[in-house]
């Protein structure tokens, strides 16, 4: 089969498109031919050595996919070949074949087509999970979004709405905010040429936001923290700016407000029955019209280099993904 292949840490034009040798299952595993796989930031980090894990070389990156069952290992009852499903893998998601645990394959929803379903896990995942388990948002609370036009951001954007939440959207063009306004942002900053610490202040009546949800790190994320409410929640979710911040603590003491870092990887994995409550949730409200996944653009796999570049030149808005087969 066909994998995209990271021989040596590097940028994205270091990958090679290779032939290897196809999956079989474990136990609990499931083989799926992979029809699409969404790419995500912390994809271009892992390529570079320069994600929470290193994944010992070569490997193939990739996590968000969806496809069709092609083979399961013992102890699988909940999938079978021919199911259409999608999921999360740590990688190995940019190949026609991969191995996807068990507790981390669900069965597709007929009306969602691949890409969207290669788009959904990851982004909305990490959002609900950010949002319902380490926030605990609530409805009538103020919720301020960085990066807001990315996938988990404008992920969080539609979520947060959905949850009640008047919701404030931070990115770095008007051309992204437009976008966040449609994915029902009651309020935009432009924190490229507007002062973010002051428009949060102004937005917020000078009370100040109840969750911050910031997964682009960098300097922002300092005015996003003196930006809070008493009592906030400031979510640590990652560092697209490639910055990690260093945040003065006596911020968290002087707002009486909590640092809160969300890693829904390792939620998933550690907490397979909650994430499944969670996922099952997330795909009722698809079906019912309430949650749309913004597909930026679509690339064959031999093209999977080009898709990282444009995910680290920031021009995406919403996902892109890759079609695998």
């Amino acid at each position: 089969m066909k994998a995209i292949i990271c021989k040596e840490f590097g940028p994205p034009s270091s990958l090679i498109l290779d032939e290897v040798k196809n999956p079989k299952p474990k136990d609990k595993e499931v083989i799926v031919t992979v029809k699409a796989c969404g790419v995500n930031f912390p994809d271009t980090l892992i390529i570079q050595g320069l994600y929470q894990f290193k994944p010992n070389l070569p490997f193939t990156p990739g996590s968000d996919i969806a496809g069709v069952v092609k083979e399961v290992g013992s102890g699988i009852k909940h999938v079978k070949p021919g199911d259409e499903v999608f999921g999360f893998v740590m990688h190995g998601g940019y190949a026609e074949e991969v191995v996807v645990p068990g507790n981390a394959c669900f069965q597709k929803p007929p009306m969602m087509d691949f890409p969207v379903a290669a788009s959904f896990m990851m982004a909305y995942g990490t959002s609900y999970h950010a949002l319902k388990d380490r926030a605990k948002l609530q409805e009538g609370e103020t919720l301020l979004v960085l990066g807001a036009s990315g996938g988990v951001g404008l992920a969080a954007v539609e979520l947060g709405k959905l949850m009640g939440a008047k919701v404030i959207a931070a990115a770095s063009s008007d051309e992204k905010l437009q976008l966040c306004k449609e994915y029902g942002a009651d309020e935009v900053i432009n924190y490229t040429a507007e002062d973010l610490r002051s428009r949060i202040k102004e937005l917020t009546d000078g009370k100040g936001v109840d969750v911050a949800y910031d997964p682009v790190g960098g300097p922002y994320s300092e005015f996003a923290i003196r930006g809070m409410a008493w009592e906030g929640r400031y979510l640590v979710v990652g560092f697209a700016a490639g910055d990690i911040p260093k945040i003065p603590l006596n911020l968290a003491l002087l707002k009486g407000s909590s640092i809160v870092g969300v890693f829904w990887g390792s939620f998933a994995m550690k907490m397979p029955k909650k994430n499944m409550e969670n996922t099952m949730q997330l795909m009722q409200w698809y079906g019912e019209g309430k949650l749309k996944p913004h597909i930026h653009k679509i690339y064959p796999l031999d093209e999977a280099p080009d898709a990282l570049e444009e995910m680290m030149e920031r021009k995406v808005r919403g996902k892109v993904v890759i079609e695998c087969s």
